[in-house]
């Protein structure tokens, strides 16, 4: 038995617990009810109270002493004795039922809607007469004073079958194209169909035409509502002679009074699940509505919730014995679930001792499960010298640890720590002293970590509270100082802010101009307070003093004026950075240039061993002879690699100020440039072939000041 409590309402779910199988034993189970605990505590209010595999409906006889489930597979109905407490009988059909009735106060008259169009009509001994309705039903009611059933379903009409004459009358035909569920009026025998479009038609059985409609659909959208298709009507049930209750497939009831077209209430579900069952209470002006998740006790008159109940597996069906706070459920599950609440009436008179047994359990309510158990972890054990007792009964292994008996652990615990008593007065003593000490005068100590933020938040908390005690109601805002989400940043040197990084530099102009700003605005408002006492407003601007757009254009000017500072300053560090890296890459390549020079000598002796080559980051590895000339070509002057590259028609470019980009072109020369180079080529041929030499006229004696240039 598992007891809940919600909205200070007991319910006892009399079906909780472990099942026993079918194929035990007699003798294997009385065994195992010595063992087991869960099996001990279990109430079988109803031997095999239970389907084989889902119980689709449940229903009581109107003399409380049978209680009729349909389910499946195979399909079947059970009859239970309330008066024997077991099984009465089972048969089993053809199809699955899709709804069914009992016409006669005992089970001696029941008929079943099938989903295959069959209607079986069952006596006292089993099966009387079979027959089939045009279209799949879905519901059907009985009229008792005409012995006629009125079957809805895929169908715009309703086909009317009199039992009493024992063949099928002129159907109803209605406006809509799907009947769902449908209910007659036991005190003035008005039929009602509830339609797919949202609607409710009522009939009048004695002239066989419609009196009226309610628009359901429109109804049922209150505030809040999310729209997603059109509501269809999946429940309906009378109460009196007045009131009708429906239900919709979006998880709404709506009771209304069949002299108004409005609703009186509308309760939702908030599960947008279609409701599947719905229940007067008339001692206490109660709804019971479910659907497939939850089943609701709520007021009729305001709609406040009274209860409610949620099984662990999708309920089917709802039904409850009469004048009693008994509740069958049936469920997607083989186990029908039967649910006592006291505050719903007395137990029936074949199970009474349900209301002696529920008043001992409030007298002495039960303890929690681990009320006398201590979780401790493996630190803890090790911690207290226990850990040889893991694996040991005294421990019961729990999630990331272990429970063990508090009266172990107190005295595991003094004896570990017999001086735990003397370390709990010594804090007590040093509280009571710190206690004492806010009355002296306190010395704000900055934190070892953010120094700087932590002197900017005090200073700027400082005058907040300045600026909040001028003011008549006005309160400061919590400083992050005192803020525990904040301590780590002050505690821990991973927060610790560095002012050389580069985010910092480019952001801290503007957080500075910021907390300016900031302090002039408290500045302003102080000034505009002392204003207003003095009651000496003026709206025209003093001449020569600048307002206040234009201080801050120029405070906007100035900041950006420093972001711009610092982002030259960090692109010439920048520069500076690849420059010195770019020196040391020339110097490793003249060491590397030396060590191979040294290894030419012993070359003879090591051909055999192979040669490395550095190759730097970005660089594409072509050839050995292409490293060599890379080599021979940086140890060249500036003259003789502009010379080199000239012959060779490319020129490379580099500009470091766009990210070190290189670019690699050869130089396109026009008609006329070439005619007028191959022009200067021949021109200088021509001259080659006409100089004359003079070597002969060369003077042994050398060149001076006062000397005579040589002879001719």
């Amino acid at each position: 038995m598992q007891i809940s409590n919600i909205n200070d309402v007991k319910i006892y779910n009399l079906s909780y617990g472990k099942s026993l199988p079918e194929w035990l034993s007699d003798r294997k189970k009385r065994q195992l009810q010595k063992k087991d605990v869960d099996i001990q505590r279990r109430i079988e209010l109803i031997q095999d109270f239970e389907m084989p595999t889902v119980c689709s409906s449940i229903k009581v006889s109107r003399d409380g002493q049978f209680i009729l489930a349909a389910g499946t597979y195979k399909p079947r109905v059970r009859c239970y004795d309330t008066h024997q407490l077991s099984l009465k009988f089972e048969r089993c059909l053809d199809s699955d039922v899709v709804a069914f009735e009992i016409l006669s106060d005992d089970y001696s008259k029941l008929v079943f809607l099938n989903c295959d169009r069959h209607v079986e009509i069952h006596a006292q001994h089993g099966h009387y007469y079979k027959t089939r309705i045009p279209k799949f039903g879905r519901d059907f009611s009985y009229h008792y004073a005409s012995c006629d059933l009125y079957f809805v379903g895929m169908s715009s009409e309703v086909y009317r079958l009199n039992l009493e004459q024992g063949r099928f009358l002129n159907s109803l035909q209605t406006d809509a194209v799907e009947n769902n569920v449908c209910d007659i009026n036991g005190v003035h025998n008005l039929f009602a169909t509830g339609t797919s479009e949202g609607r409710v038609e009522c009939w009048d059985p004695r002239i066989r035409n419609r009196v009226g409609m309610l628009d359901c659909a429109l109804s049922s959208l209150t505030e809040g509502t999310v729209v997603q298709g059109l509501p269809s009507i999946s429940a309906l049930k009378f109460n009196g002679s007045l009131t009708m209750a429906v239900g919709t497939s979006t998880g709404q009831v709506l009771v209304y009074d069949l002299r108004s077209s409005q609703p009186l209430l509308v309760k939702d579900h908030f599960y947008n699940l279609p409701i599947k069952s719905l229940i007067f209470h008339d001692q206490l002006d109660l709804i019971v509505s479910a659907d497939s998740k939850i089943i609701k006790i709520w007021s009729k008159d305001s709609g406040k919730l009274f209860s409610s109940i949620q099984p662990q597996t999708d309920i089917n069906d709802v039904c409850m014995y009469p004048n009693s706070g008994m509740l069958f459920t049936a469920n997607e599950d083989p186990k029908m679930n039967t649910f006592y609440i006291p505050a719903l009436g007395p137990a029936p008179r074949w199970c009474s001792f349900l209301d002696s047994l529920t008043e001992e359990l409030e007298e002495s309510p039960e303890c929690a499960v681990y009320d006398d158990y201590k979780f401790v972890t493996r630190k803890d054990l090790e911690n207290l010298g226990l850990s040889h007792l893991v694996g040991s009964s005294l421990l019961r292994a729990y999630m990331h640890g272990y429970f063990m008996d508090i009266r172990l652990y107190h005295k595991v615990k003094t004896m570990a720590n017999p001086f735990a008593y003397e370390e709990y007065r010594k804090d007590k003593i040093r509280q009571k002293i710190e206690e004492s000490r806010t009355q002296r005068v306190q010395v704000q100590k900055l934190p070892k970590v953010n120094k700087e933020l932590a002197l900017k938040l005090m200073e700027e908390g400082d005058e907040e509270a300045e600026l909040a005690s001028r003011k008549k109601k006005g309160k400061a805002l919590p400083s992050i100082l005192g803020d525990d989400r904040f301590t780590v940043m002050f505690e821990n040197p991973d927060f610790q802010v560095d002012e050389q990084s580069e985010e910092f530099r480019l952001l801290n102009p503007i957080v500075s101009k910021v907390g300016q700003k900031r302090k002039k605005k408290l500045r302003l408002l102080a000034q505009q307070e002392a204003a207003a006492q003095q009651a000496a407003d003026e709206e025209e601007e003093p001449e020569g003093q600048a307002s206040s757009e234009e201080e801050s254009s120029d405070d906007d000017k100035s900041w950006v004026e420093e972001v711009r500072e610092q982002r030259r300053l960090l692109h010439q560090e920048d520069r500076d950075r690849r420059r010195q890296e770019r020196r040391e890459a020339d110097r490793n390549t003249v060491l590397l240039e030396r060590e191979q020079g040294d290894g030419e000598k012993t070359e003879s002796k090591k051909k055999t061993q192979p040669q490395f080559y550095q190759i730097k980051a970005g660089e594409e590895f072509r050839s050995f002879g292409d490293v060599t000339r890379k080599q021979k070509l940086q140890k060249a002057s500036l003259e003789e690699r502009l010379k080199l590259e000239e012959n060779s028609g490319i020129s490379n470019t580099v500009d470091t100020a766009v990210g070190s980009k290189q670019l690699t072109f050869s130089l396109k020369k026009s008609e006329q440039q070439r005619k007028q180079q191959q022009a200067e080529k021949e021109h200088h041929e021509e001259r080659k072939k006409l100089r004359r030499s003079a070597g002969h006229l060369s003077s042994t004696r050398g060149r001076g000041r006062g000397r005579g240039r040589g002879r001719y």
